[in-house]
């Protein structure tokens, strides 16, 4: 829990923001602690399991439908990322990264796009790293304290429980199209 003097800090620090958040064309998340709560379940068998928030997937495809990419980047691997990923229809799904500032730069090669077209959402000291490759670092209300002090903003929600989709309406939510999907809602399945 925030005090009340970093609750305003933040706000303003969203604010200031908003231009940045107006040219983003990729948002690269981190899946570990900002797509799950950073658990790990493992069956009998040795089979991984992961805790996706629903909320968080149809935020996702809001971006898409927006004709924003999003690509996931991770160091973790174990098939429930590539689950979701073709789930959610994500193109870049980057697992098992070593090196996840030469992934990113290859990926930005890749699409053609400059770091400052580029957010990336991420919850623990080896998502630092990827600092000079974006033009925004974001953290979950619940990354490690190194990356929130040094992240461009911190989101209020937890990784896992609905802090990708604070982004998405943070993000869409200063477009004109997100007042009529408010209006009229989504008409599409929900992931």
């Amino acid at each position: 829990m925030i005090g009340a003097l970093e609750w305003m800090r933040q706000r303003r620090r969203w604010r200031q923001l908003g231009p940045r958040l107006d040219q983003l064309r990729l948002v690269v998340l981190d899946v570990d602690g900002v797509l799950t709560d950073g658990g790990l379940w493992y069956g009998p068998n040795g089979e991984l399991f992961k805790r996706f928030d629903v909320r968080d997937g149809l935020g996702i495809r809001l971006l898409q439908q927006a004709g924003l990419e999003v690509a996931l980047l991770s160091g973790g691997m174990g098939g429930a990322t590539e689950a979701r990923a073709r789930h959610l229809g994500i193109r870049h799904c980057l697992v098992g990264v070593k090196d996840k500032p030469a992934a990113l730069a290859r990926l930005l090669e890749q699409l053609d796009l400059e770091p400052a077209s580029t957010a990336f959402v991420g919850d623990d000291f080896n998502d630092l790293a990827v600092r000079p490759c974006v033009g925004l670092l974001l953290a979950p209300a619940d990354a490690a304290p190194p990356l929130r002090r040094q992240a461009d903003a911190v989101l209020e929600r937890n990784g896992g429980d609905g802090a990708v989709r604070e982004l998405v309406e943070r993000i869409l939510g200063r477009r004109p199209q997100w007042r009529q999907l408010c209006a009229e809602g989504w008409r599409d399945r929900n992931d």
